[in-house]
C-alpha cells in the first residue's frame, strides 16, 4: 500500500508539472524555457516520491507490474485533474479505455506458473 500511496503523490506532481501550465500559465507571455525550468522544479518532488515508490515496490511487484500500477495511477490522477482542472468531459471511448487497463492490471498479476502455485 506504500508503494501505492508513493506513487499517487508522485503522480500528482509529475501532471502539475507536465499538464500545470495549461491551466495556470496559460495566456501568459513567460518565455517557453521558463516554463520548462518550473516544470523541471514541480518534477524534482515527483522523484522525490517515484524512486522511493519503486525501491519499496520492487520487494513485492515485478518492474512491469510496477509500470502497470504506475501507468493506471497516471491516468487516473491526469483524469482528475483534466476534468476538474482543465474542464474536460470524460467520454464513452475514455471509460473502455480504462476498462481495458483493468484488463491489463489483471493479465500482469494473474498467476501463470503451472498448476497455478
Amino acid at each position: 500500500m506504500k508503494t501505492v500511496l508513493l506513487l499517487t503523490v508522485s503522480n500528482i506532481f509529475m501532471t502539475l508539472a507536465w499538464y500545470g501550465h495549461l491551466k495556470y500559465l496559460r495566456g501568459t507571455k513567460w518565455p517557453l524555457l521558463v516554463v520548462i525550468l518550473i516544470s523541471w522544479g514541480i518534477a524534482f518532488f515527483e522523484y522525490c516520491f517515484q524512486v522511493p515508490a519503486n525501491r519499496i515496490g520492487y520487494a513485492t511487484f515485478s518492474a512491469t507490474q510496477l509500470k502497470i500500477i504506475q501507468e493506471v495511477i497516471s491516468l487516473t490522477v491526469f483524469s482528475g485533474f483534466a476534468i476538474l482542472m482543465l474542464g474536460e468531459k470524460l467520454r464513452w471511448n475514455h471509460a473502455i479505455s480504462f476498462l481495458f487497463l483493468l484488463g491489463a492490471v489483471y493479465f500482469a498479476f494473474m498467476n501463470t506458473k503451472p498448476g497455478g502455485a
